[in-house]
C-alpha cells in the first residue's frame, strides 16, 4: 500500500517490542522519554513504598474536629488518661487539604485506634480509653456493621505500615489539575485515597513537584474532563529519579518561593540532560 505524502512526512516508526502499553509518541516526545529513563531509577526501585492514607470505615465517627477532641480530652477522669488518650488522637490530612508545597490543616483528628502490628505493636484496647469509648459508643450503629474494621468495631482496619505515619513524608491529593506534592512533618497522618512516602528526603518532593516529573507521570494515565488526573501510586511509582547529582536540590526548602522553583525546574532539567528545545517543549506544552 502507498502512504500518503503526510504520513511519509509526519510518520514515526514505532518499536512495539515488548509487553508495556502501546504510547505512541512524536519524536521530540520520544526523545524526553528516553533520556529520562536512560538517567532515573524508578522510583518504586529506590527502597521506598507508596502507601494510601487510613481507611476508617466511618469518617463521621473517627476523624473529628478540634472541638470535639477537647470534649473528649475533658471527659476523662485523671490527668493519665487525659495524657493518654491526646496521644491516640493524631492531627490529619484530607487530599482537599494538601497543596503544592504545603498544606492547610482544617483542624481535624483521626481517633487512631488502631488494630495493631503483629508482633511490633498491640492492638488498642478501647477499654484502657473510656472517654473515646464513650464517645465511639454513640455511633455504634455504624461502626459495627462497616467493612474497614479491625478486630473490634472500635478498632481500625489492619494497617502493617502503620508507624510510617509517625515519619516524615510526602504526600499529595490523588485528583488534581496537576502536581501537589507535599512534605509533611512526622505526626501527621493523611486520610484515604490520599497516598504518601515515608521520606525526608527533599530532593524527591522537589522532582516529584517539577514540570518534568508531571509531564512524565500525567503520559502515564488518561486526563479526565476539565483537565483533572489521577495521580495513582502506580503512575507516580514508574517516575525515573536520577541516582547523582541530587546535592543541589536538597538545599531548597520544602516551600520554595516562586523564583525558587524556576530555578529547581531548570537544575532538574540539567539533571535528565534535556535540550533547550525539549526544555520548551515542556515548558509551553498544554495540558
Amino acid at each position: 500500500m502507498k502512504l500518503s505524502v503526510f504520513v511519509q512526512q509526519q510518520g514515526v516508526e514505532c518499536d512495539f517490542t515488548d509487553s508495556d502499553s502501546w504510547v505512541i509518541l512524536s519524536p521530540i516526545e520520544q526523545s524526553i522519554k528516553r533520556k529520562i529513563e536512560a538517567v532515573g531509577t524508578p522510583l518504586k526501585d529506590w527502597d521506598i513504598n507508596i502507601y494510601r492514607g487510613v481507611l476508617t470505615g466511618y469518617n463521621d465517627a473517627f476523624i473529628i474536629s478540634t472541638e470535639k477532641r477537647d470534649e473528649i480530652l475533658a471527659n476523662c477522669q485523671s490527668e493519665k488518661e487525659r495524657k493518654r488518650t491526646a496521644e491516640l488522637i493524631r492531627p490529619i490530612l484530607r487530599g482537599r487539604d494538601i497543596k503544592r508545597y504545603g498544606y492547610e490543616w482544617a483542624g481535624l483528628w483521626i481517633i487512631n485506634t488502631h488494630n495493631g502490628i503483629k508482633g511490633k505493636l498491640p492492638r488498642i484496647d478501647v477499654n484502657e480509653y473510656p472517654a473515646i469509648k464513650a464517645y465511639l459508643d454513640q455511633y455504634w450503629d455504624k461502626i459495627s456493621i462497616r467493612a474497614d474494621k479491625g478486630d473490634t468495631p472500635y478498632n481500625l482496619r489492619n494497617c502493617a505500615y502503620m508507624e510510617d505515619f509517625f515519619k516524615p513524608k510526602i504526600t499529595w491529593g490523588n485528583l488534581n489539575l496537576k502536581s501537589t506534592y507535599s512534605y509533611v512533618q512526622k505526626g501527621m497522618f493523611i486520610n484515604a485515597p490520599s497516598p504518601f512516602v515515608a521520606t525526608s528526603n527533599i530532593a524527591i518532593l522537589h522532582i516529584l513537584n517539577s514540570k518534568l516529573a508531571d509531564y512524565y507521570v500525567r503520559s502515564l494515565g488518561v486526563t479526565r474532563n476539565g483537565g483533572y488526573f489521577e495521580y495513582k501510586p502506580m503512575f507516580v511509582e514508574k517516575l525515573p529519579i536520577p541516582q547523582t547529582g541530587l546535592d543541589t536540590l536538597t538545599s531548597y526548602p520544602s516551600n520554595p518561593s516562586e523564583a525558587q522553583e524556576k530555578e529547581i525546574d531548570y537544575i532538574i532539567y540539567q539533571l535528565y540532560q534535556l535540550s533547550l528545545q525539549e526544555i520548551d517543549y515542556i515548558e509551553n506544552r498544554e495540558i
